[in-house]
C-alpha cells in the first residue's frame, strides 16, 4: 500500500499513482490532448528549425518588440509572429519578411480569425 500521488491526498492505494477520487477519465486527458492540438502541426518540424528561429528574432528586433496591431510591447511567449498568409495557402511565403508580423497573443486571435485575403506586397 502506498499513498496516492495527488498533492495532499491521504488516501492509500494497492496500484497505480492515484486513487479512485483522482484518477483522470479517459475522456477527459483525450480531450486535453485534443485542445492541445489546435495550432498547425503540420508544420511543427518547421517552426523548431533554425531558419525560422532566426527569422522570428530578426522579425523581433524589426518591430521593436512592440504588437503591430495595437502597439503593446511583447516579449518571451507573448511575442507571437504572424504569417498574413498562412503557409497552408502559399508554402514560398512562410520565411518572407513581407509577409509576417509581430502580434500580442489577442491580435493574433484576431488576425487568425479574419476573413478575406490579405496582400503581402502593397
Amino acid at each position: 500500500m502506498k499513498y496516492c500521488e495527488f498533492n495532499g491526498c491521504t488516501n492509500k492505494i494497492a496500484k497505480g499513482a492515484h486513487c479512485d477520487e483522482h484518477k483522470r477519465s479517459k475522456k477527459s486527458a483525450a480531450k486535453k490532448k485534443k485542445q492541445k492540438d489546435i495550432y498547425h502541426h503540420e508544420n511543427k518540424s518547421f517552426y523548431k528549425s533554425d531558419e525560422w528561429k532566426t527569422t522570428r528574432d530578426f522579425i523581433y528586433e524589426r518591430d521593436l518588440g512592440c504588437c503591430q496591431r495595437c502597439g503593446k510591447f511583447v516579449f518571451g511567449r507573448s511575442a507571437h509572429v504572424h504569417h498574413k498568409i498562412p503557409i497552408k495557402k502559399n508554402p514560398l511565403l512562410k520565411l518572407d519578411l513581407n509577409n509576417l508580423i509581430l502580434l500580442c497573443p489577442k491580435c493574433h486571435i484576431k488576425e487568425e480569425n479574419k476573413v478575406g485575403e490579405e496582400k503581402v506586397f502593397p
